[in-house]
């Protein structure tokens, strides 16, 4: 592919991206949205979705994806299905480097999303497919009729848990504390469900098994008593993690490693910005990650008109 030149780039092609790319090209901006996978991100595999408004009956995670690529195409967004090698957007035109060559453009959006977090305990790497999953809806059916566990206490650990109950005779959740995070409206539905029992103020030390899960070791975080909970699957929802180590060095970071920005979206280098999961944000849904893509990309347009403004 020969050096192509934009108004506007997006990195990443969930929620926040395709919003970013409805708006771009809708500004009349030629924008590409560049995703390594297929485009929705970890909307994708959402079993069901019924917070995101105008689905009142709620809506599957895929088919929301999908009528968003549909849209965004429709509408005349470029998609290029290809991973991002490296960026330089240190100049007055942003370099994005892929296996296909290299694109520029006067403003980047940064819309990477986040990865799964892992527990790091000894056994989760080894029986990772075989046993150990981060995604519910992709591998819950392979439960069939087997005790399992999910890890976590947040929205979409108690909701996948739920899920969960369609396959497995019995889904114990694991949670380190002695209430759940999730919003109350799943924690009724969790604990009305006979299938499902709460290991509370638990903490995972090792997933056990040599070809396969065969349980998970457990300490009391009170008073530090071991036991080894039967399982044959463990689904860890603990979280994720921004997928911006690439961009260090390139745009400021906080701890965590999620991109810092102002309402507007814009990151501390003129021209960039910020959408979605990896940014520092108090609340990670995909209406959020829509609202983000949607204030980025008005962001980047503005700051396009201001270069041409400063020329004339």
């Amino acid at each position: 592919m020969a050096l192509k030149t934009y108004d506007t780039i997006i990195i990443g092609g969930g929620p926040a991206g395709l919003s970013a790319g409805i708006y771009t090209v809708r500004s009349r901006l030629k924008a590409i949205l560049v995703e390594r996978f297929m485009p929705g991100g970890q909307m994708v595999v959402a079993n069901f979705v019924e917070n995101y408004p105008g689905f009142p009956a709620g809506i599957g995670g895929s088919e929301l994806s999908a009528a968003m690529e549909q849209q965004a195409r429709n509408l005349g967004l470029e998609i290029l299905s290809m991973d991002c090698a490296s960026v330089d957007l240190s100049g007055r035109e942003k370099v994005v480097l892929t296996a296909d060559g290299e694109l520029r453009a006067l403003t980047v959006i940064l819309a990477v999303g986040a990865t799964p977090r892992k527990l790091g305990v000894p056994g989760e790497d080894r029986l990772i497919g075989k046993g150990v999953s981060y995604c519910a809806t992709c591998d819950g059916a392979f439960f069939r009729d087997r005790e399992i566990a999910v890890v976590g206490g947040g929205n979409t650990a108690i909701q996948d848990a739920v899920f969960l109950t369609r396959f497995a005779s019995k889904v114990t959740i694991i949670h380190r504390r002695d209430a759940l995070r999730a919003a109350k409206i799943l924690q009724e539905r969790a604990f009305k469900n006979p299938k499902i029992e709460i290991a509370w103020n638990s903490v995972v030390t090792s997933v056990e098994g040599d070809d396969k899960v065969k349980g998970l070791a457990l300490e009391d975080v009170r008073n530090g008593s071991r036991r080894v909970l039967p399982a044959e699957g463990v689904f860890v929802l603990v979280g994720t993690d921004p997928n911006t180590r690439f961009l260090r060095g390139q745009v400021t970071l906080d701890p965590a490693g999620c991109i810092i920005t102002d309402e507007d979206m814009r990151t501390n280098v003129p021209g960039v910005f910020a959408a979605g999961d990896c940014r520092r944000k108090s609340l990670r849904q995909m209406v959020t990650a829509a609202a983000d893509g949607a204030i980025a990309a008005v962001s980047a347009e503005r700051y396009i008109e201001s270069l041409a403004d400063r020329e004339l």
